[in-house]
């Protein structure tokens, strides 16, 4: 089991940044993976950024590309995702994401984004 618990949500004014952590607790030590989706209201749950256990590939939507920085430290078992230049678009609930043991996909609770125009 592992769980993911994600901090630094919150409101922003349009071209505002934010910074959102996540922390990995558990078998963190078979953790592949990890990254961050993102859910609108009315809307399916997409990925925004990943990053795999080397730190060495990260991925991107292209609606966040150049904005959007993640980043992981395995030390500490956390994955950021830097936000800037943010949009109302933006607005979201982001949720931070892992693969685990077996390949299983792991889910923090969510933490609210909300971009103001």
């Amino acid at each position: 089991q592992v769980q993911l618990v994600e901090s630094g949500g919150g409101l922003v004014q349009a071209g505002g940044s934010l910074r959102l952590s996540c922390a990995a607790s558990g078998r963190t030590f078979s953790v592949g993976d990890m990254g961050w989706y993102r859910q609108a209201p009315g809307k399916e749950r997409e990925s925004v950024a990943g990053i795999d256990r080397s730190t060495k590939y990260a991925y991107y939507a292209v609606s966040v590309k150049g904005r959007f920085t993640i980043s992981r430290d395995n030390a500490k078992n956390t994955v950021d995702l830097q936000m800037n230049s943010l949009k109302p678009e933006d607005t979201a609930i982001y949720y931070c994401t892992c693969l685990g043991p077996g390949g299983v996909r792991y889910w923090g609770q969510g933490t609210q984004v909300t971009v103001s125009s």
